[in-house]
């Protein structure tokens, strides 16, 4: 089975461990086992709770505790509803195994996370990529949706909030999503699987925003640990779906993870009980660096973006007459600091900047970034 090689995951592996100033990361700093556990009101001796246990594969679905606080970031959901993975991106795999096949008709909003572009080509499936654009926040247009979805349609895919332009499509545009959606399979309507591992980042009021698997009947919702839990090292993620999607997703479970790991498990339920404690953190992080990139962007009038609404991303346009990942390597060999370019996600022109890092890494890398910025420019004025 052929696979296009996953842009982004390629350029972090190579240069993230190489950089001062880490202006990639999507991840909300990450949390250490003690603040995990100052944050649920535990001290060190709550580690003891992990002696007796039992290395086994445990509950294969993920424990009781853990799919009953999933559940709660849900509006009606119950552990039955929950199927815990490896990660997000398990889920995600997991998913498109389970729905498409050969000539399968799916349609995906782009930009996006190229997990929904490049599985289910590899699954045989035909993808029919719908544009989303500056001129429209980075919000989709619906008629363009509409027009891509036809009675065949097997899954419509999109990540919300959005990887990589932090927009948030709000309660009323997944609903209309949705409406769009029901034509599909000859009028069964088609899957509407939202990637939902940033949903919490929102910049407003609790962050949380609304979920696919509150919206609509035929709506799949994968999340995970990684993004606004700040804990990517649990490896540890969920699929929030009706009851036939989970069953079909279980069988090719089986091939590939029987079950997460039973510490994973147990710190992840831990970190669940004190969601509110942990989401504050990361908005604290996410709406301070936000601000500082918002004051940057205005003093370098020759970049240009759409601000993020939520997510730990925001896609600049620049000025230079050069391509993205050579302007990335460059400034990285200069000045340290490391950007994702846009041409790992085929978006040329612009660059992808993170601001969930610890924010010294954006006070420090930020006017480095202005300093690259202007040699260049004068450069090309000579």
């Amino acid at each position: 089975m052929h696979i296009d090689p996953f842009g982004v995951e390629m350029w972090m592996n190579a240069h993230e461990n190489d950089c001062d100033h880490n202006l990639a990361e999507t991840c909300v700093t990450s949390l250490t086992l003690e603040e995990l556990l100052h944050l649920s009101g535990r001290n060190a001796t709550a580690l003891s709770q992990l002696l007796p246990l039992k290395l086994t594969y445990g509950a294969i679905e993920g424990s009781d505790g853990l799919r009953d606080a999933i559940a709660g970031l849900y509006a009606a959901k119950t552990r039955n509803d929950i199927l815990v993975t490896h990660g997000t991106a398990g889920a995600n795999a997991l998913v498109w195994a389970a729905l498409v096949g050969p000539d399968d008709p799916v349609v995906s909003l782009v930009p996006t996370y190229q997990q929904h572009i490049s599985i289910p080509e590899s699954l045989g499936a035909q993808v029919t990529k719908v544009p989303l654009s500056a001129a429209d926040r980075w919000l989709p247009d619906m008629e363009a949706l509409a027009a891509a979805v036809t009675p065949a349609t097997q899954v419509i895919a999109l990540t919300n909030p959005n990887n990589p332009t932090g927009s948030l499509i709000d309660r009323a545009g997944l609903e209309k999503i949705a409406e769009i959606a029901r034509i599909g399979q000859g009028g069964a309507g088609a899957w509407v699987l939202v990637d939902e591992v940033y949903r919490g980042s929102a910049q407003d009021d609790d962050g949380m925003g609304p979920s696919i698997a509150d919206v609509y009947d035929r709506g799949i919702s994968t999340a995970g640990m990684s993004k606004v839990f700040s804990l990517a090292g649990l490896r540890l993620g969920w699929i929030c779906a009706p009851a036939d999607v989970l069953q079909a997703v279980s069988h090719h479970r089986d091939y590939n993870t029987i079950s997460v790991g039973m510490i994973d498990d147990h710190l992840a339920t831990l970190a669940l009980g004190a969601r509110d404690r942990i989401l504050a953190r990361s908005r604290e992080i996410t709406r301070g660096n936000l601000t500082l990139l918002s004051g940057w962007m205005a003093s370098e009038p020759a970049l240009n973006w759409v601000r993020p609404t939520a997510g730990t991303t925001a896609l600049i346009r620049y000025d230079l007459d050069m391509p993205s990942e050579q302007l990335c390597l460059d400034l990285l060999a200069e000045e340290g600091v490391l950007f994702t370019p846009g041409a790992v996600m085929g978006i040329e022109g612009k660059v992808r900047i993170g601001f969930a890092n610890d924010p010294a890494a954006m006070r420090g890398g930020l006017p480095k970034v202005s300093a690259f910025l202007r040699r260049r420019r004068s450069m090309t004025q000579t």
